[in-house]
């Protein structure tokens, strides 16, 4: 038997070697010629008879030296100690083993089983529309991303970016599924009613990890109070997320971009329109950004909106570059004037710098952006192709992963990573993503270029071909398709069909709709280097934003070796 030195507390398992009320080392009590020894326990301390019948718990408000002590009738004790008296010591302590056994199972289920580890991911599913009105779809697009946006403020916590949850749009809702295809440890839906100024928005956020519902919630407003009730709900997701929050990290949940509402539902129409990525949808886009500009002057957000949008028009709209460009430049450089916090802007200008040539310029603003914000998905994406073409790779291949932790079914993301595949000579594992960007959307002209150039490298050509013809088709004829179609024909030796191209290309370029890169390409897979640097010449005279890029072209490595090729590079500065 073994007693604590400081409580006096007597304890009959002499498997313990620590008192469990105040940590002290037992010491074992017996006396000279007995075999055991009943040491009588101070005023504070009860006997271990006394404490079997009582259920154990610690209360901290609670002191040993002023709290109550719970007694037994000295009758009832006695009875139990002779009761105890009589049983064999073995079935004693197998009993009193089997108690502390299961007290520990229980007690560690109800402590431990049962706690949730802090929420440090979410998805937010574009929002279902039941008005049964067409119209009303950028509400219920507009909401989910207006949370995601604010959501994605958190410094510690991963949002999956919209261009990943829209490809959950009007399917049905696997939570399990939708969180192992996202990584991601919540996912939350909802469903938007709008009948004429009456909005009814009903809110669902459930914990993938067990299924469980963390918070559910219908808010009925006005359409005047949209702004207002995306706040009220993103702060309650945050409060549901277990995330501690400083008054820093939380203003962005809370924070009011504009106080026009209709300036406010025009931002939502216009990042509606932005995110179908086409022609038509992207003018539609400029046309709702530019309204909501025209209504409130002072709205960054609008204004970083129109910046995206013309930056990526020259490859969705066939618009020349050199129009675009200052008009992107205008749009970032004004956003950033207006609110200087938002990371989009300084991303945008980042790009906008590293095209025309301005390396430390670029590097500066892509580290602005991230600092601003982490998680954002393009700001990586985009400095893991600036790396690249500069030659860092392993810098690169950190970013591009980042990109992909946080947005993991973006196809521009798995395409960039396909090529860095690709320039490490890991072809099955390029081949493996482009599958899976093609599996995600079989109408991805990019991932049928790539798959294309992996083909090509493995002189599979007729698959080459097929891949390449398939890209052509899917990008409407896009002058990069058309060049690497032309490249295939030449590397297969059919070079009627390449120099075919070749005129189709130089009849664009005459009428400034091509680049001179599209021709050095062409000529590549007919060998003729002179032709190739006689092309990338014309392209250096105009300041080709491809130059920037020239790194990344798949099929250029025929002329790598020319010492042309780096001389280009160093005038380029890259």
């Amino acid at each position: 038997m073994k007693r604590c030195p400081k409580c006096n507390r007597v304890e009959t398992d002499d498997a313990l070697g620590f008192c469990r009320i105040d940590g002290a080392t037992l010491v074992t009590s017996e006396l000279p010629g007995s075999e055991t020894t009943t040491v009588h326990p101070g005023p504070t301390a009860a006997s271990e008879s006394e404490t079997d019948m009582l259920p154990h718990y610690t209360s901290p408000g609670v002191s040993r030296s002023t709290g109550p002590t719970t007694t037994f009738p000295s009758q009832r004790l006695a009875s139990q100690t002779r009761s105890l008296s009589r049983r064999t010591p073995a079935k004693v302590l197998l009993a009193l083993g089997a108690i502390l056994i299961i007290g520990l199972a229980v007690g560690g289920y109800f402590l431990f089983g049962t706690r949730r580890t802090a929420i440090t991911s979410v998805a937010v599913l574009p929002f279902e529309d039941t008005s049964g009105n067409i119209d009303s779809e950028y509400l219920s697009d507009g909401l989910a991303e207006s949370l995601i946006y604010r959501l994605s403020q958190l410094p510690n916590l991963k949002v999956s970016p919209t261009s990943s949850v829209m490809r959950y749009k009007g399917k049905p809702i696997d939570v399990q599924k939708i969180a192992s295809d996202l990584r991601v440890d919540a996912v939350m839906s909802g469903r938007v009613v709008h009948r004429g100024d009456n909005l009814t928005i009903s809110v669902e956020l459930i914990d993938a990890r067990n299924n469980h519902l963390l918070w559910g919630e219908q808010f009925e407003r006005k359409m005047s109070e949209l702004m207002t009730t995306q706040r009220e709900i993103a702060t309650a997701i945050s409060n549901k997320l277990q995330l501690k929050l400083s008054g820093a990290e939380s203003t962005g949940l809370t924070k009011r971009y504009t106080s026009d509402n209709e300036a406010y539902q025009r931002y939502l129409k216009g990042r509606f329109y932005w995110n179908k990525r086409t022609a038509e949808s992207l003018q539609r886009a400029i046309e709702q950004f530019s309204v909501a500009v025209e209504k409130d002057p002072r709205f960054a957000l609008a204004y970083a909106g129109l910046a995206d949008c013309y930056a990526i028009l020259a490859t969705y709209v066939g618009r020349s570059w050199k129009e675009t460009q200052p008009l992107a430049r205008l749009n970032a450089l004004k956003a950033i004037e207006l609110d200087g916090s938002l990371a989009e802007p300084h991303a945008t200008l980042a790009m906008l710098n590293h095209l025309e040539w301005r390396s430390a310029d670029a590097e500066a603003e892509f580290k602005r952006s991230l600092e601003l914000n982490p998680n954002y998905a393009t700001a990586h994406h985009w400095y893991a192709r600036f790396l690249r073409s500069a030659g860092r790779n392993d810098e690169a291949w950190t970013q591009i992963k980042l990109a992909n932790d946080i947005d993991p079914l973006s196809l521009v993301i798995l395409n960039n990573i396909a090529e860095h595949h690709y320039d490490r000579g890991n072809l099955d594992e390029a081949t493996g993503i482009c599958e899976k960007m093609l599996e995600l959307e079989p109408g991805f002209w990019a991932g049928h270029h790539t798959l294309a150039a992996v083909l090509l490298k493995r002189e599979r050509y007729d698959e080459a071909l097929a891949e390449a013809q398939k890209s052509v088709e899917l990008s409407k004829r896009a002058n990069g398709s058309l060049a690497f179609l032309a490249h295939v024909y030449g590397r297969m030796g059919r070079r009627g069909d390449a120099e075919a191209i070749i005129k189709e290309l130089q009849n664009r370029y005459e009428s400034r709709n091509a680049d001179g890169r599209d021709l050095a390409v062409a000529y590549a897979g007919l060998n003729d280097k002179d032709q190739v640097f006689a092309w990338l010449e014309k392209a250096y005279e105009e300041r080709s934003h491809f130059l920037a890029v020239l790194r990344l072209e798949m099929v250029l490595d025929s002329v790598k070796s020319d010492p042309r090729w780096n001389a280009l590079l160093k005038r380029v500065g890259v």
